[in-house]
């Protein structure tokens, strides 16, 4: 249902015995052609009328792009069993109050088995770039399906907790019909480095910064704060949370142990407002350059928070693709302001929480699946870790490299795509949940490109000519008499052809009167502005 063809919006649907089992429910954050979205839903529509069949929702982790859309899922039936580990429930928990829904949670751990319906769940410790990730196998008596969720496979990881091989192989020897991997680094070579690689050049920051450091990561990333935290805290400074989610998460996540916080490290922002600058650590949301997020506002210098010279923002966090221009945007407006800008291009400030090329392969010779589907991740990052898959053995005619809304059928030992569903993208739009169309979203970039025109057309019904000179109203477009003038002679030409004489229907004359000012502002200014013509009968 997502997550197949793009990075996020995950979401997956089991089927046996007419029961349904949904592992994950994300949203996909919108890129640049997509203005005015909040996020991006999985489509449900082929889940209409068959909610009473969903038995639960295996949540991997707690990131947004497994946990977003799981509010919305829920207005259509709320009491679904959610089923995950301790922090992911009390992040989605959390969540959940804002949209004021009680959930149904069932809490396991790794090892754990967990009857849902007709399918047996049992749950393998994976390592990611949050605590409590959870791989998940899923038994029926068709066949045994192995879904990694998000992982890779840190040898040194900042909680101790890696990801379970020994697991993996135990599913092995007892046979892996169907394995779901995580795709998004399939194409980088190698092994993904460890969290605490990054440790030095995070201290060093630290250690160098002559005024603030502003830190900036997912409000998820528990991992990467910990680290932030233990430099501030050797360095003597100290450190507020900054927005309102990663108040809200950093609170949960130290309420329940997963992170470790000294007496008197973090305090409020307001008592840091009165600190030395070379006392002080900020840590807030805005890595992915989101607009209304407290580092794009710091940036642009609408946030309470006025960067200087000699303050330095550290952005701790990968670049989700799609994001890139709004991202170098805010470093370029912090360089002007005389900010230092620390990143994942300039220092080992991140590392990916994805298997990379070498884990995968280690991973398939261990496991030694009959069938392979590829999972999370853009095209090139699916057919990248079909092509490991094959390396390893595993017969190309049992790889599937599949799109969204595809259906795999697995009966008897043996996968076949089996036909597709509706799967479009669902778009959230403040208050609103798939009103927004692909048509929408062309109107807006037409007006963020090329302004608007609203033509006003007084036509005598009798002959479908203009009673009196056409009115052009305009937003955002250069308005020029010469050309709004021949545009209307154009109009005045087209009206009279005797073809056009007998239209009786109003809007078929707006739309020849759109029309034809639309070719001819295309022909002179090479823009295509959003017009919209009234017709009065004169």
């Amino acid at each position: 249902m997502g997550g197949l063809g793009e990075v996020g919006r995950n979401m997956t649907v089991f089927e046996y015995n007419g029961k349904l089992l949904i592992v994950d429910c994300g949203v996909l954050f919108p890129e640049e052609h997509q203005p005015g979205i909040d996020v991006i839903l999985p489509d449900f529509t082929s889940l209409q009328g068959r909610w009473d069949d969903v038995v639960g929702i295996v949540l991997t982790h707690g990131h947004e792009d497994h946990i977003g859309g799981v509010p919305y899922l829920l207005r259509e039936r709320p009491d679904i069993p959610l089923i995950g580990s301790q922090l992911t429930l009390a992040f989605i928990s959390a969540k959940l109050v804002e949209h004021k829904i009680t959930p149904v949670t069932v809490h396991v751990e790794a090892e754990d088995l967990h009857q849902a319906g007709p399918f047996e769940l049992e749950f393998v410790a994976v390592n990611h770039s949050i605590p409590d990730a959870l791989a998940v196998a899923i038994r029926t008596p068709a066949g045994l399906i192995l879904h990694t969720g998000d992982f890779k496979m840190d040898q040194f990881p900042l909680d101790g907790r890696i990801t379970d091989l020994r697991h993996f192989a135990r599913l092995g020897e007892e046979g892996v019909d169907m394995f779901l991997t995580d795709s998004t680094n399939a194409e980088v070579p190698g092994f993904t480095i460890s969290e605490r690689d990054l440790t030095p050049a995070i201290d060093q920051v630290f250690a160098t910064a002559p005024k603030r450091i502003i830190v900036s990561s997912f409000a998820s990333h528990v991992h990467r704060i910990q680290q932030v935290l233990d430099s501030a805290h050797a360095a003597g400074r100290k450190v507020a949370f900054v927005g309102r989610s990663m108040v809200k998460n950093m609170g949960i996540a130290r309420e329940l142990e997963y992170l470790n916080i000294p007496r008197g490290l973090v305090v409020d922002f307001k008592k840091l407002q009165s600190m030395p600058d070379n006392k002080v650590t900020l840590i807030c949301t805005g890595s992915q350059g989101e607009p209304m997020a407290a580092l794009s506002r710091m940036a642009s210098g609408t946030h309470q928070i006025k960067l200087g010279a000699d303050d330095t923002v550290l952005m701790a966090s990968s670049l989700i693709p799609g994001n890139e221009n709004a991202i170098y945007g805010i470093i370029n407006k912090f360089t002007d302001l005389g900010v230092k800008v620390v990143h994942k291009g300039n220092a080992k400030v991140h590392v990916s929480g994805h298997a990379s090329a070498g884990e995968l392969v280690y991973c398939y010779n261990i496991v030694k699946p009959t069938h392979v589907m590829p999972v999370h991740g853009e095209s090139k990052h699916l057919h990248a870790n079909a092509e490991l898959a094959v390396k390893t053995g595993v017969d190309p005619k049992r790889v599937l490299v599949v799109k969204d809304g595809t259906t795999v059928d697995l009966v008897n030992g043996q996968a076949k795509v089996s036909g597709q569903v509706e799967a479009g993208l669902v778009y959230v739009d403040g208050h609103t949940v798939g009103k927004v169309t692909e048509e929408t979203l062309k109107e807006r970039t037409m007006l963020q490109e090329g302004g608007a025109i609203t033509i006003v057309a007084l036509v005598d019904p009798d002959s479908n000519q203009l009673a009196e000179p056409l009115e052009f109203v305009t937003k955002g477009f250069i308005q020029d008499k010469q050309v709004f003038n021949a545009a209307a002679e154009k109009v005045k030409a087209a009206l009279a052809k005797p073809d056009n004489a007998g239209i009786d229907d109003l809007e078929d004359l707006e739309r020849l009167i759109t029309d034809t000012v639309g070719r001819h502002l295309d022909r002179t200014y090479r823009r295509s502005p959003l017009i919209t013509t009234v017709v009065i009968d004169a």
